[in-house]
C-alpha cells in the first residue's frame, strides 16, 4: 500500500497547474552501529576499619581448621605454580627441597607454635571482608591500612585502594606490587621477621589465596605493599649470593618456566583448566627419585643417538655396551640437573584429544613453545599488552614478535548442523596471515596439515589428531610424464596444460554466482559492467546489480578488509555519473521555449517512455544494489563485533565511507524517480482535460469491454495509454513493487489535483456545473477507475481520486434533489470538499435561466471571511514522500544462475577478466583460450 505522508517545507510548483520540478522527501537510512558494552570491573571502596561497611555482596570465608596437626601436611604449592619468583630473606640458607620452604623443619623440631588467630595477620574472624595491607616501605610508623575485599578482588585492585589510603598519587600505582610474606615473630618483644616473600600477580585473588594455601606450622602470613624496584633488587642480590649467579632460585625459575608451558600459551580460563590440566604436564613433572634408573637410560639412549651411524650393533659389542651402561649408572649422580631437564623437554608428546598448532619457525627460542593446544572452540593469537588484557576478546596464545598485533588471528570450529567439524581461520584487521604459502585476506577453511603463517616470523602446522590426514595441499605432487605434455605441465600441482585449460573453461562456463579478478583490474571490470549491461537493450535488466554484487562479494571474500568501502564508493560514483548524463540528454531534447504550451506537450508517450527507460533501469538496479550493500554492511559489522574491533578507528572510517556510498545510491534513486514522474506528469497534463470535455455516450465504442484500450472512448484513451505505458516500463525494468505503486501513486495524485483544479476553473463564467455534464464526467471517471482496477491498481487509484470523485458525485445529484439540501447537510455529506470549494460549486451551479440559488445554500456569516480568503485549488506540494522499500527484493545470490541472459553476461565478463590478465603477461607466457561454447 502506498504510504501518504505530508512533509513541511516542500517547495511549491508556483502558479502553473503542472509541476516544473519535484521534491522527493526520502528519509535517509542510517544504520545504528553495533556497539559493544564491556563489563566494567566494580570498584572496591576503601574505608577505615572502624567505619567500614560491607557491600550487598555476602562474602563467606572458610574458618581456619581446628586441627593443628593437619596444618603441616598442606603444601604451599602456590609458590611453586606461580610464574613469579620466590624470594627468600637475605642470609637464609637454601635447602635441598625444590617446592618447600628452605627453613622447613621436621614436626618434632617445631618448638613454638603460632596461635590460630595470628596465622593470617591480614584478616580477622570478627571482621570478615576487611583485609589489612602492611606498608612499612611506604610510610614508616604506619602499621597497616584496611581495605574492603571480596573473593573476586584482585591484587591490582587492592594495591590501588591501599595506595589511596596511603595518599599515594595514582601515577605511581604501577611502581608498587602486592607481596605475600611469610614470617614469624622472633625475640622476647615479638618482632616480625620475614622469612620468604612472593609477588602476587595482578590478577590473583588474595582472599582465595588465603583460603586455599596456609603457611606451615609455626609461621604467619601477611600481605604487604612494596615497591617493585626494591623487590627486584632483593631478587638480584639473592641470585648473586650463589656461585656464578646460577643459584637454586635461578634454576627454580628456569625450571618453573619450562613447567609452565601451557597448552595454549595463554591464560586459560578457570572453567577450562580442569579439562586441560593434563595437557600442561611435561615429562619433567614426574618423580625423578622413583624413576631414576629409567631416566638414566633415557639420557644414555639420547647420548648414544648423537653418535649413531644408522647400523645395528654387532653382537660382539654386547659387553662393551653393558660396561658403558654400568659406567653411566655409576656416574648418573654427576649428571647436571639442568641438562636432564633440557633433555626431558625433548620428549613432549602432542595431545590426542585436542587440535593443536605445531611451531615450525618462531621468533625467540627462549620464549616460544613447540605445541600450542586448541582447548576452546575459538582460539585467538595475539601479542601480550597491558591494554589488550583489559578489553577486547580473550587471547589464548600470546606471541612475541614486532609484527604480531594484539589481536592477530582467530581460529574457530563450526558446530552448526551440516558443518560440524569444519575449522575456519580469519585474520584480524591489518594482520599478515599466510595460508599454505598464500596471503590470506579473508577467512578460509583450515584442514589438518595446513601451514599457517603469522607475521614474518611464525609458521605453524595445524594438526587435528581426531581427523585422518590426507596429502597436504601445499606438498608438490610427483609428476613424470614423457613428451611435451610433461614439459608444459605445472610442476607444483602436476596438471598438464590441457587439464588446466579444462578447469579454467569449467569456471568460465559455471552457473555459480562467482566472479574472480585481481585488484589491479577492478576499474576495467566495473567500466565493462557499466558499458555492456547498463543499456536499455540488455536482455536481463538487473544484470548491473547482480554483477556489481558479485564484485562486492569477491571483495569481502578475497581482498583485504579496507577494500570493501572503496569498491562500494567506486560503484556508486559510476552509477551516479551515468545517471546524470542520461538526465542531461533528456533535458537537451526538450523544447527551448518552455513557456510555449503547444510545443511542450507535442511529444507522445512512446517517445517519453524511450527516454525514461535508462533512468527507470538504473533506479531499479540502484534500489537492489542499495539493499545488498546495506545487508552486507550489517553482516560485516556483526563479524567485526565478534572479533572485538567495533571501536577500531579504521573500522569507523570504513563505516563512514560506506554511509557516503549508500547516500550516493539513495540520491540516484531520488533523482531518477523525480525525473520519471516529472516527464510523465507533463505528458498527462495534455491528456487529462479530455476526461472533463468529452461525451462518452456519443462515441461508437463499446463501453462494456474495458479490457482493451482500443474499445475505450476517445476521451479516456489518451490518459489510459499513459498509464499503460508506465506500467509496461516498470515491468520491463523489473522495478521494485513498492516503487511501482509509489510511481502510480504520484501520477494519480497529480491527475486528481490537475482535473479538480480544471473543474474549478471551468465553473467561472459558463454553465458547466449541471447534472448532464456531471453524468458525462462521472462515466469517463468510472471507465478509468474500472480499467485501473483490472490491472491491479484500483485501490491506489480510489485513494488518490477521492476528492475528484466526491465532487463529481455532488454535481450528479438531480436538480430537484439538490435544491432540497442545506449548507449544513452538504458539509456533513461531502466533508472531503473544503468550505471554499463547496461555496464555489454552489454559487456557479446552473439552475436555469432566471432562477436564483436558494438561501439554504448560503454559508453562515461566521464562515464568510474564511471562505473568501481560502484558495479553492489543490496544491501540488502535498504529494506523498518516497519511502524506500525494505523487503521483497529480486537480487539473491543463490548457488546457481537460473536466467540464461544473466549467465551469458557473466561468462562474457569472466572472459574479459581472463583477457586482461593475459595482456599483463609477457607474450611467451600467454595462454590462448576461445569461449565458443559460452557465446
Amino acid at each position: 500500500m502506498f504510504h501518504e505522508e505530508k512533509k513541511e517545507g516542500s517547495p511549491r510548483f508556483g502558479k502553473l497547474h503542472f509541476p516544473v520540478g519535484l521534491w522527493i522527501n526520502s528519509p535517509k537510512k542510517h544504520f545504528a552501529k553495533l556497539g559493544r558494552r564491556w563489563p566494567s570491573v566494580g570498584s572496591i571502596k576503601s574505608t577505615s576499619s572502624d567505619t567500614a561497611s560491607r557491600n550487598n555482596e555476602i562474602v563467606e570465608l572458610r574458618q581456619p581448621t581446628k586441627n593443628k596437626n593437619n596444618r603441616h601436611k598442606r603444601l604451599s604449592n602456590i609458590f611453586h605454580r606461580s610464574t613469579n619468583s620466590v624470594i627468600s630473606g637475605v642470609g637464609v640458607g637454601v635447602g635441598s627441597g625444590a617446592g618447600r620452604w628452605a627453613s622447613e623443619k621436621r614436626l618434632s623440631e617445631i618448638i613454638d607454635t603460632v596461635p590460630e588467630d595470628l596465622v593470617e595477620l591480614s584478616s580477622q574472624k570478627n571482621l570478615p571482608g576487611i583485609l589489612k595491607i602492611f606498608g612499612d616501605d611506604i610510610s614508616s610508623g604506619t602499621n597497616y591500612k584496611s581495605v574492603l575485599a571480596t573473593p573476586r578482588s584482585t591484587a591490582h585492585e587492592l594495591v590501588r585502594e591501599a595506595l589511596e589510603r596511603y595518599a599515594v598519587a595514582n601515577s605511581d600505582t604501577e611502581a608498587f606490587v602486592l607481596c605475600d610474606v611469610v614470617g614469624r615473630f622472633a625475640g622476647h618483644e615479638g618482632e616480625w621477621k620475614m622469612e620468604y616473600l612472593r609477588i602476587v600477580g595482578d590478577h590473583e585473588r588474595p582472599l582465595v589465596l588465603q583460603e586455599m594455601w596456609k603457611p606451615k606450622a609455626g609461621f604467619s602470613r601477611r600481605f604487604e605493599i612494596r615497591r617493585k624496584q626494591e623487590v627486584e633488587k632483593m631478587s638480584t642480590a639473592e641470585d648473586n649470593v650463589t656461585a656464578g649467579g646460577q643459584g637454586i632460585n635461578a634454576q627454580a625459575r628456569r625450571l618453573q618456566k619450562s613447567r609452565s608451558r601451557a597448552a595454549s600459551g595463554g591464560n586459560t580460563p578457570m572453567r577450562d583448566r580442569e579439562d586441560s590440566i593434563s595437557l600442561r604436564r611435561s615429562i619433567s613433572d614426574i618423580n625423578l627419585n622413583t624413576k631414576k634408573r629409567r631416566d638414566r637410560k633415557s639420557i644414555k639412549s639420547m647420548v648414544a643417538s648423537d653418535t649413531d651411524t644408522g647400523q645395528d650393533e654387532p653382537d660382539g659389542n654386547a659387553e662393551l655396551h653393558n660396561s658403558t651402561e654400568a659406567r653411566i649408572d655409576d656416574s648418573a649422580d654427576q649428571v647436571d640437573a639442568s641438562d636432564f631437564e633440557r633433555l626431558s623437554q625433548c620428549l613432549i608428546q602432542p595431545p590426542a584429544e585436542h587440535p593443536y598448532f605445531l611451531l615450525l619457525q618462531g621468533y625467540s627460542n627462549d620464549q616460544d613453545f613447540v605445541i600450542y593446544v586448541m582447548t576452546r572452540k575459538k582460539h585467538l593469537f595475539g601479542r601480550a599488552e597491558k591494554s589488550s588484557r583489559d578489553k577486547g576478546p580473550y587471547v589464548d596464545t600470546f606471541l612475541s614478535a614486532p609484527d604480531i598485533l594484539p589481536r592477530h588471528c582467530c581460529v574457530w570450529r563450526l558446530d552448526s548442523l551440516g558443518q560440524k567439524g569444519i575449522v575456519r581461520v580469519r585474520p584480524y584487521r591489518g594482520a599478515l596471515i599466510t595460508h599454505n604459502g598464500g596471503v590470506l585476506q579473508r577467512e578460509a577453511e583450515l584442514s589438518t596439515g595446513d601451514l599457517l603463517g603469522l607475521g614474518e616470523h611464525f609458521l605453524f602446522m595445524y594438526k587435528d589428531p581426531r581427523v585422518a590426514q590426507s596429502r597436504p595441499v601445499w606438498l608438490p605432487q610427483s609428476w613424470s610424464s614423457p613428451g611435451l605434455s610433461g614439459a608444459f605441465s605445472c610442476q607444483m600441482c602436476g596438471r598438464s596444460l590441457q587439464e588446466r585449460q579444462e578447469a579454467f573453461q569449467a569456471y568460465i562456463e559455471s552457473r555459480d554466482l562467482v566472479l574472480q579478478y585481481r585488484s589491479q583490474e577492478e576499474d576495467a571490470v566495473l567500466k565493462e559492467i557499466i558499458e555492456k549491461t547498463g543499456i536499455p537493450s540488455s536482455d536481463f535488466k538487473l544484470s548491473p546489480a547482480y554483477l556489481f554484487s558479485l564484485c562486492i562479494e569477491h571483495s569481502t571474500r578475497a581482498l583485504e578488509p579496507g577494500h570493501f568501502p572503496k569498491l562500494v564508493m567506486k560503484i556508486a560514483s559510476l552509477i551516479k555519473e551515468v545517471v546524470w548524463e542520461k538526465i542531461k540528454e533528456i533535458g537537451d531534447k526538450q523544447p527551448e521555449n518552455q513557456q510555449d504550451k503547444t510545443s511542450l506537450y507535442t511529444r507522445g508517450i512512446e517517445e517519453v517512455a524511450t527516454d525514461l527507460r535508462p533512468l527507470m533501469l538504473w533506479m531499479a538496479n540502484s534500489m537492489e544494489l542499495l539493499n545488498f550493500v546495506q545487508r552486507k554492511i550489517l553482516d560485516l559489522e556483526k563479524e567485526w563485533e565478534s572479533e572485538g574491533t567495533s571501536h577500531d578507528a579504521l573500522l569507523s572510517s570504513d563505516l563512514e565511507a560506506c554511509e557516503e556510498s549508500m547516500a550516493l545510491l539513495d540520491e540516484v534513486i531520488m533523482y531518477t524517480f523525480q525525473q520519471c514522474v516529472y516527464y510523465l506528469t507533463k505528458t498527462l497534463y495534455a491528456a487529462l482535460p479530455a476526461l472533463l470535455d468529452s461525451n462518452p455516450f456519443t462515441d461508437p465504442s463499446n463501453l462494456i469491454d474495458v479490457a482493451q484500450l482500443s474499445s475505450m472512448p476517445e476521451g479516456t484513451r489518451g490518459t489510459l495509454a499513459i498509464y499503460q505505458a508506465t506500467l509496461d516500463l516498470t515491468r520491463e525494468c523489473e522495478l521494485h513493487p513498492d516503487l511501482v505503486s509509489q510511481t502510480f501513486g504520484y501520477l494519480f495524485f497529480f491527475s486528481n489535483a490537475s482535473l479538480f483544479n480544471t473543474l474549478m476553473e471551468k465553473g467561472n463564467g459558463e454553465p458547466f456545473y449541471q447534472w448532464s455534464k456531471a453524468v458525462q464526467i462521472r462515466t469517463n471517471l468510472d471507465l478509468v477507475l474500472d480499467w485501473l482496477q483490472g490491472i491491479g491498481l484500483g485501490d491506489i487509484a480510489s485513494e488518490f481520486f477521492r476528492k475528484l470523485s466526491t465532487t463529481v458525485n455532488l454535481l450528479c445529484i438531480p436538480k430537484t434533489g439538490l435544491l432540497k439540501l442545506s449548507w449544513s447537510s452538504l458539509r456533513n455529506d461531502y466533508a472531503v470538499i473544503s468550505p471554499a470549494q463547496l461555496s464555489h460549486l454552489l454559487k456557479n451551479y446552473h439552475l436555469g435561466v432566471g432562477r436564483v440559488h436558494p438561501a439554504a445554500w448560503d454559508p453562515p456569516e461566521e464562515e464568510n471571511d474564511e471562505i473568501t480568503n481560502t484558495d479553492i485549488f489543490e496544491s501540488f506540494t502535498d504529494h506523498p514522500p518516497l519511502i524506500l522499500p525494505c523487503d521483497n527484493f529480486h537480487l539473491h545470490l543463490s548457488k546457481t544462475i537460473a536466467n540464461d541472459a544473466l549467465h551469458r553476461q557473466l561468462c562474457q565478463l569472466r572472459n574479459f577478466v581472463w583477457e586482461l590478465e593475459q595482456q599483463s603477461l609477457p607474450a611467451n607466457q600467454r595462454t590462448s583460450y576461445s569461449m565458443e561454447s559460452s557465446e
